[in-house]
């Protein structure tokens, strides 16, 4: 009894403690009560949130009182809104002007379209923190913010804020941080920012600033963190940039800037990460200037003019660990020298220069290292083959070389000697020896298989004969139906006067060249190969991208493609369209809904965060996501249009993100129903045989469903291994780059993939599981063999599942079964959904023994992927029993010893 009274004693006194600091402080304002009830209900929010009995300062979330019971901290930062409320969101907070102590406001993800009101300025004169990020913000800064003298912090990114930085931002002299990116402002940096002596952090980025840097940055010693990029910054780098001392991230990337690298930023003592590639700058690089920056991990200096020889400093730095100097034109050869301890971490970027000379053993210790498209000639030790792209350049012992001629004319025009690919005497390129008897084994050989040739094409011949009269009844019956031409049908002559007006809204020429401030160059987003993107503010305050087409250029009238097809289709995984203008007698505009994020090709890429060093941006979740999207986008053309639509542009450019990182499938012009659906696809589902080739019957890009899944492997392999560029390029670099990666991904053994992973990407096992599976999937996708690619069906069932592609449906086991009945590799991965689907029996699978995979050679897919039939029409009329492998094995796996039963 003594002891539970000495309890209640102890709960008491606690009580009353807690009431005497402050901490169970009750609201004193009645003003400051009303205001926070109005609050409530102009910006719409629950009343779980925001009870009306309780007391706001002991319960409702996100408002802080002071000890004597006055507001002074206001955060509805992930805060709901009622359902009416979220009908009609707005920048409704007048009632904000009654809190006179207000040091705090956060409205971050918060939705708030319109304008940030004038009376900021003067009534919230306590603000120390206004947090306005991702709010939907448009319009200028009001002027009067710079009256807001105590302000420490103030995040206004990724919104759709527009006009010009006000000068009075710098009397902020209290300004510790200023974010301004992913915005749409213009105009120059203003020169008053000198003034800001106390800021730490300034990010610019992602705009549409002009101009010179101001060189009154350079007086802003304290500042940390200096992010101007994206942006169309023009004239040389202010050398007062290096007084900086104590910066230590510096990005100036994606501008128009010019001139050389200043000397004087070797004052930069502090700094960690360098990045200014994608400019014009030119000249020789100063070796003294990094020999001041030893604290350097990260230097971009590439897509520039630079020339000259490469600092022999970049192989000792002690911090360095990733260099970019690629698409430059330096030359000379590479510092013969030891590596430092480093070494073994480092990535090295040095490809597209003009480089020579022989490589040494150092390049192995490298983690990877790209010297692909320069001069380099002789041997290359084995090792230095394994963690190195060494591709167009002169070796000797090196696949997918430059010619003897381009090697010779480089070495010649410099006064050098050049080895002749080893052969000094010859004149072409060593060729393997060969000897009587390996002759007359060639010739053999290819009489054997000219003959089975002869005999195939005899083959064929003859059940076309058989089956013509039967393709002459099919084509009778659909000679006389009046069925309209399919979506993404090129449109023909009669075509050009349909009436258009029903798709989306119609604007006027005017309107969209105020909108885009006539289609000035601060507003193009790149030139795409069916027309110039413009970034464009209607009006009512909405962004928009708009395709400005030039009919006099084009070969086809694109345009009434994407018409004719946005008149039929609609899906959420495609970028949404507003409208059109086809007034004008020369040129076509067509209007799309904006995509904050841009593309995959740049977000992969972007800073989101002063506190995140690295270069990739999108964590594991976000890239899976974005992986997802894009497979149901394509699934829905492939699979519910119908006849079946293909893409035919997919890649990273052609997949956009929206603020919540969603994809929406961009690039449709070159969209089209999949040929092949009447004549030789008979022949080719009685042949069971693929099309000859992937073109289709226009002879330009594929038309099948099959093109697509082997271009989405291109962009899963993009999300593994982080790196750009393979989905937008088919030459012999990116094949020769594929032949290298493939190899390292196989269903047997995990570690494996870790070799070509994303050395950015942070993830733990489970999540290298996924990263596995998407590796797995992504390499079945680019199988060689149209028909052996999976339905993008089963891809998005794989995505949406990664962890039953690599463990077991009923053990979890990571380890696949070796023997059974029914162990296959899709049996065992996607066993529980595969018995889900209609359209797929039973029937047993390949076995794997030990002598390997049996029966992978006769995979059984839906209908005939490779000619064509990848609609859901071909599950209905099949009457034949379908395999149970709805996913294809991945057939070029290395020969690595396979795991044992546990």
């Amino acid at each position: 009894m003594v002891a539970q009274i000495s309890t209640v004693k102890f709960v008491i006194l606690l009580l009353l403690f807690q009431w005497t600091s402050g901490q169970l402080v009750r609201l004193s304002s009645r003003i400051e009560r009303a205001a926070l009830f109005e609050l409530r209900s102009s910006l719409g929010l629950r009343s779980r949130d925001w009870p009306r009995k309780s007391d706001p300062c002991l319960n409702w979330i996100g408002v802080q009182c002071r000890t004597d019971g006055r507001v002074i901290g206001i955060n509805i930062s992930g805060l709901r809104r009622t359902r009416l409320g979220r009908l009609n969101p707005q920048f409704s907070v007048d009632s904000l002007s009654n809190f006179t102590l207000l040091t705090s406001f956060n409205a971050s993800g918060f939705l708030l379209p319109g304008s940030i009101p004038d009376w900021f300025g003067e009534k919230l004169s306590s603000l120390q923190v206004l947090d306005l990020r991702s709010c939907s913000v448009t319009d200028p800064i009001p002027f009067l913010l710079g009256n807001l003298t105590n302000l420490s912090s103030l995040y206004l990114s990724g919104n759709g804020i527009t006009g010009i930085i006000p000068e009075t931002l710098g009397q902020l002299s209290k300004l510790s941080i200023l974010d301004l990116s992913q915005n749409l402002i213009t105009g120059s940096i203003p020169s008053s920012f000198g003034s800001l002596t106390n800021l730490t952090v300034l990010d610019l980025s992602s705009n549409f600033l002009s101009g010179p840097i101001p060189p009154s940055i350079g007086i802003l010693r304290n500042l940390l963190f200096l992010n101007l990029s994206n942006n169309s910054l023009s004239a040389s780098i202010p050398a007062q940039l290096g007084d900086l001392s104590r910066l230590v991230d510096l990005d100036l990337s994606i501008n128009s800037l010019s001139g050389s690298l200043p000397l004087d930023l070797r004052g930069l003592r502090s700094l960690k990460k360098m990045m200014v590639g994608h400019n014009y700058i030119a000249g020789v690089l100063p070796e003294n200037l990094f020999s001041s920056l030893t604290q350097l991990q990260i230097v971009v200096l590439s897509q520039n003019n630079l020339s000259g020889a490469l600092p022999d400093l970049f192989w000792s730095m002690p911090e360095l660990l990733f260099l970019d100097v690629s698409y430059n034109n330096f030359t000379g050869i590479l510092p013969n020298r030891s590596l430092n301890e480093n070494a073994g971490a480092r990535v090295f970027n040095l490809s597209n220069n003009q480089l020579y000379g022989t490589l040494d053993s150092n390049l192995g210790s490298f983690s990877f290292i790209d010297l692909s498209v320069n001069y380099f000639e002789g041997k290359v030790a084995g090792d230095n083959l394994k963690n190195s792209s060494l591709m167009s350049n002169c070796l000797q012992n090196v696949s997918n070389q430059r010619s003897l001629e381009d090697c010779t004319l480089f070495y010649t025009d410099r006064g050098l000697i050049f080895d002749n690919f080893g052969l000094p005497n010859t004149t072409q390129p060593p060729t393997p020896k060969s000897g009587r008897k390996s002759n007359k084994k060639l010739i053999f050989i290819l009489v054997g298989v000219l003959g089975g040739v002869c005999f195939i094409v005899l083959l064929v011949l003859v059940l076309v004969l058989c089956l013509r009269k039967r393709e002459r009844g099919v084509a009778d019956q659909t000679r006389g139906s009046n069925t309209p031409p399919p979506v993404g049908s090129t449109p023909g002559p009669s075509s050009v006067s349909k009436d258009f007006s029903s798709v989306g809204e119609v604007f006027t020429y005017e309107q969209l060249l105020r909108a885009t401030g006539d289609f000035s160059d601060s507003n193009l987003i790149k030139h795409g190969h069916s027309g110039d993107l413009f970034r464009g503010v209607l009006e009512g305050g909405t962004l928009v991208v708009i395709k400005r087409i030039d009919v006099r250029l084009m070969k086809k009238d694109s345009y009434m493609v994407e018409l004719e097809f946005f008149s039929r289709v609609s899906h959420a995984r495609l970028v949404p369209f507003l409208g059109h203008c086809l007034g004008h007698e020369n040129e076509k505009l067509l209007v799309y809904k904006y995509m904050p994020n841009g593309d995959l090709c740049t977000s992969l890429y972007r800073k989101t965060s002063e506190e995140d060093d690295s270069l990739q941006t999108l964590d594991w979740i976000t890239r899976l996501k974005v992986a997802i999207g894009a497979a149901e986008g394509l699934s829905y053309l492939h699979h519910e249009c119908s006849p079946p639509l293909v893409h035919r542009d997919v890649q990273a450019s052609s997949i956009l993100l929206d603020d919540k990182f969603e994809v929406r499938l961009g690039s449709l012009s070159e969209i089209c129903a999949q040929e092949g659906d009447i004549h030789h696809s008979v022949i080719t589902r009685f042949l069971r045989l693929p099309q000859s080739s992937e073109q289709g019957s226009s002879g330009s890009l594929s038309a099948t469903c099959a093109y697509d899944v082997y271009c989405f492997g291109k962009v899963l392999l993009e999300l593994v291994t982080g790196k750009l560029g393979i989905s937008s390029s088919n030459d012999a670099t990116t094949n020769e780059w594929l032949e290298h990666t493939l190899p390292y991904i196989s269903i047997y053994e995990k570690e494996l993939v870790t070799k070509i992973v994303d050395s950015s990407l942070i993830i733990d096992e489970d999540l290298l599981e996924e990263v596995w599976a998407m590796a797995i999937v992504a390499k079945s996708c680019l199988n060689p063999k149209p028909s052996k690619r999976p339905l993008m069906r089963y891809v998005l069932k794989a995505l949406e599942n990664p962890l039953k592609v690599v463990r077991e449906e009923n053990t979890g086991s990571a380890r696949l079964r070796t023997t059974s009945s029914r162990g296959s590799w899709n049996a065992s991965v996607f066993g529980s959904w595969r018995h889900s689907s209609s359209d797929i029996t039973g029937a047993p699978g390949p076995t794997i023994t030990k002598e390997g995979v049996s029966g992978l050679k006769q995979l059984g897919t839906i209908g005939s992927q490779g000619s064509g039939q990848c609609g859901a029409g071909d599950l209905s009329s099949s009457n034949k029993k379908l395999s149970s492998d709805i996913f294809p094995e991945p057939s070029d796996l290395p020969d690595i010893e396979r795991p044992r039963e546990g």
